[in-house]
């Protein structure tokens, strides 16, 4: 049994703004030390939850519990907390050894013994060399290390992070995914992080809890909610899916209720071609997509639903000779996905 204190624990959170409902009845912990993903559309109520774990919103019912203290009526700056934004919130006219060294400043630690905390704070992030810049000269991944040394140099039990990759270009934002989870495991510290990008949730995480409209849908590890999602929901929100509505499923499966099946775990073979999988549907392909690492082929089946089928790149397709072409889908029984009973 396990009986460590969790970093966070989350009991009947409740949040209203007037008659409308933003988080709802969230009961939650989360580990010492874990990178914990808070993933959602717009309005599903994560940045409210991260708001009131920060103090910078007032629950309507519920509490929040930092390392087992009541933390719920405390300020901001009363908690063990520290945030970071999406636009980074740095001082233009600092330079950034002095942007990081600003909470302790304000805490009334020594100038000498600030800049030196600050200095380690940057060698960590990788930005050593760049103390005596300002944040104008430096690009939008340096500006975001920035930030995270400045939310860290306070030792934090816990940092809280709202999209702050949301600003970068994809290339970029790739980077700072692999350089985030490396300051998170060397620093040791719980990261609980805000995103709207499955993609990201999936990279970054221990865990992960899909919101959607103000409850948290499911909970737990990237590949659970990716090979096991709980509900259509959670099915075509993290990743992309294959729909099988029930009667669907009692056509091509011979069995009733929702269904999915992962467009990489789906197989497309031509004429006299042998399928591995042990359950298969006939179709036409409509169209033929060029992803780069992959192709996604588009089959609209004859039992009456269109599907992805996602293949790498070992063999090339030429779009205009596919499309039209007629075509088997296979795939296993066990890469069918239960998402419960008919709508």
């Amino acid at each position: 049994m396990n009986t460590e204190v969790p970093a966070i624990r989350l009991r009947g959170l409740h949040k209203a703004f007037g008659a409308t409902t933003a988080v709802e009845s969230v009961d939650l912990d989360i580990a010492p030390g874990e990178f914990f993903s808070m993933l959602g559309p717009s309005g599903s109520g994560k940045t409210t939850v991260l708001r009131m774990i920060a103090g910078f919103e007032q629950p309507t019912a519920g509490t929040v519990e930092l390392f087992g203290k009541d933390v719920t009526k405390s300020a901001p700056f009363d908690r063990d907390v520290n945030t970071v934004f999406q636009d980074y919130a740095l001082f233009p006219h600092m330079s950034v050894l002095d942007n990081v060294a600003y909470g302790l400043r304000v805490r009334g630690i020594s100038k000498k013994e600030r800049h030196a905390k600050a200095r380690e704070a940057l060698d960590k992030v990788r930005l050593a060399d760049f103390g005596e810049r300002k944040p104008s000269q430096l690009s939008g991944g340096q500006r975001q290390r920035v930030a995270l040394a400045r939310a860290t140099v306070v030792e934090p039990k816990v940092l809280l992070l709202d999209e702050p990759l949301g600003a970068l270009d994809l290339k970029l934002r790739e980077q700072m995914q692999v350089e985030l989870k490396e300051i998170q495991r060397d620093l040791g510290i719980t990261f609980i992080f805000v995103t709207h990008d499955q993609e990201e949730a999936l990279t970054l995480s221990d865990r992960i809890a899909v919101f959607n409209e103000g409850k948290i849908e499911q909970l737990g590890s990237p590949s659970d909610v990716y090979d096991h999602p709980v509900s259509p929901f959670v099915a075509s929100f993290v990743g992309t899916s294959n729909m099988f509505s029930d009667e669907i499923s009692q056509k091509l499966l011979g069995k009733p209720g929702q269904h999915s099946i992962r467009p990489e775990k789906l197989e497309v073979a031509h004429a006299n071609e042998k399928l591995e999988g042990d359950q298969s549907a006939d179709g036409t392909i409509a169209d033929v997509i060029y992803v780069g690492s992959g192709t996604r082929l588009i089959v609209d089946l004859d039992a009456g639903m269109r599907v992805t089928v996602l293949e790498q790149n070992d063999q090339s397709y030429v779009a205009d000779d596919e499309r039209g072409a007629r075509v088997r889908v296979g795939w296993r029984a066990s890469d069918v996905i239960s998402l419960g009973g008919s709508k």
